[in-house]
Formats: C-alpha cells, structure tokens, sequence
C-alpha cells in the first residue's frame, strides 16, 4: 500500500504541476493531497502544526485564485469585459498551441474584449499587459506555495 501511495504522490507532483499553470486543475490543493498521501504512508509523518499551516496555505491560495485576477484587472483600469477575454483566451490557450498558448491567449482576449467593449486601443493594450503582468505573477506565487508543500514532502523522504 505504501508503494501505491508514493506512486501517487508523483503523479500528483506531476499534476499540480500542470495546475498551476492551467486554470482547470487547481495546483495548490492538488499538492496537498499529494502532502496528505504521503503522510498517509507508514514511512512518514507529519506534525498536525505543518499539515494545518499547509491546509490555511493552500486555502488561501485558493481563494486568491479566484479572486486577484479580477480585482487586479479592475484596480489597473481593466473592465470585467478584459477579464473575461483573458479567462476565455487561457481556456482557448489550453487547446491552441499550448503551453505558449497560455501565455499568448489571454493577452489577445483581453485585448479583443476590452477594445470591443471601450473602442481604446490604449485602454485595451493597458488592459492586456496587467492581464499578461498579473498572470504570470500569480502562477509564479502558486508555484512558490506549491513547491514549499512539495519541499517538505521531498525533505521528508530524504531523512526517511
């Protein structure tokens, strides 16, 4: 059983990986259970002080998820249309030349959107640089979390 658990583990590294970037898995909680899982294994085990501390990590990083992209937009002078095209660009972004369409996508959404919406390119082009600014950061932040959780975990298994 211990062997399926940390086959687990890696493949969920492997997913988490995947969502930070990608906005259909979320990174963070991913990595937790893969923290859980491995917890689970007879090999190791974790302070309740750590697993709460990654718990409220990862909750906050969710939440954080759905919510700084919007008001980050909004307090740079995007609209909720720029928003819009930019989620809409990062799903198209998964299937379109991916993982550069992940970069590129969003910023031609938010683009498209804002222009069509208030007819400034200035505006538009301002809009689509904090969406790319603003994305970029916050993957960079979830794979901080995410490798701080995995940091453990690889640390664990080292002294194991």
């Amino acid at each position: 059983m211990d062997i399926f658990l940390s086959i687990l583990w890696i493949l969920l590294i492997i997913l988490w990986l995947i969502g930070s970037v990608a906005p259909i898995l979320p990174g963070p909680p991913i990595s937790f259970l893969g923290f859980l899982v491995l917890h689970w294994t007879v090999w190791i085990q974790f302070s309740d002080t750590l697993l709460r501390a990654l718990w409220i990590l990862t909750l906050i990083t969710l939440i954080l998820d759905y919510t700084i992209p919007q008001r980050g937009t909004k307090k740079f002078g995007g609209t909720t249309y720029g928003t819009l095209g930019s989620t809409i660009g990062l799903v198209a972004g998964l299937f379109f030349f991916p993982p550069l369409g992940l970069i590129a996508w969003p910023i031609v959404g938010a683009f498209v959107w804002e222009y069509l919406h208030t007819n400034n390119k200035q505006h538009a082009f301002r809009s689509a640089r904090w969406s790319l600014v603003g994305f970029l950061l916050w993957i960079g932040i979830k794979l901080i979390v995410c490798g701080v959780i995995l940091w453990y975990g690889v640390k664990a298994l080292i002294v194991w």
